[in-house]
């Protein structure tokens, strides 16, 4: 019997892990980790979330605001604000099979406000409804809906002038990132 509460347990727990991992990364990233400071976030996530006695009523929901929790506790330590201000120049680990588009909108992203940009990784990468985000944040879902079309407005105004006039000479309409979907 034992085994097979150790088995429905580290199933939940695997299904979010290989759903969410890389977005919780991201995320990590967006709160102002390094890489690698997120991995370390996400694996103390896990293991806390492995050791709870059954699922918590929303999985998902509480992996995100554990890792949230974790990963803003993290970054309060004195050590670890300054190695990360030191690494501060690579908000994104770049990989070798990057376009410059790519890491120019990484670098647009990374200059962001910390609020739109949670936000934005949060809606996009994650998909997390405008609501689902303010019951983390705290804050309204218009409130979230302003940060996510703010931040939307300053990226396209970013990339506006590296994305945009390439094509614009073919006539070719693109887009950056998809609008949000209306609230409500």
């Amino acid at each position: 019997m034992n085994c097979i509460v150790s088995d429905l347990k580290l199933n939940w727990c695997q299904q979010i892990y290989e759903a969410r991992a890389s977005g919780l990364i991201l995320y990590g990233r967006a709160l102002g980790l390094s890489h690698s400071e997120a991995e370390d976030v996400l694996q103390e996530t896990f293991v806390a979330l492995m050791q709870k006695p059954e699922p918590p009523e929303q999985p998902e929901y509480y992996c995100l605001r554990s890792f949230r929790n974790r990963a803003l506790n993290y970054r309060r330590s004195l050590w670890r604000r300054l190695t990360r201000e030191l690494e501060s120049h690579r908000w994104f680990e770049q990989s070798p099979s990057e376009t410059p588009k790519e890491r120019a909108a990484m670098r647009c992203l990374a200059q962001l406000p910390a609020e739109q940009r949670e936000t934005i990784v949060l809606k996009i990468w994650n998909q997390y409804t405008f609501e689902e985000i303010g019951n983390l944040l705290g804050i309204s879902p218009n409130t979230v809906a302003g940060r996510y079309r703010y931040g939307l407005q300053k990226l396209r105004a970013s990339l506006e002038g590296e994305n945009y006039e390439q094509l614009e000479s073919m006539g070719k309409t693109i887009t950056i990132l998809d609008p949000a979907s209306p609230f409500g």
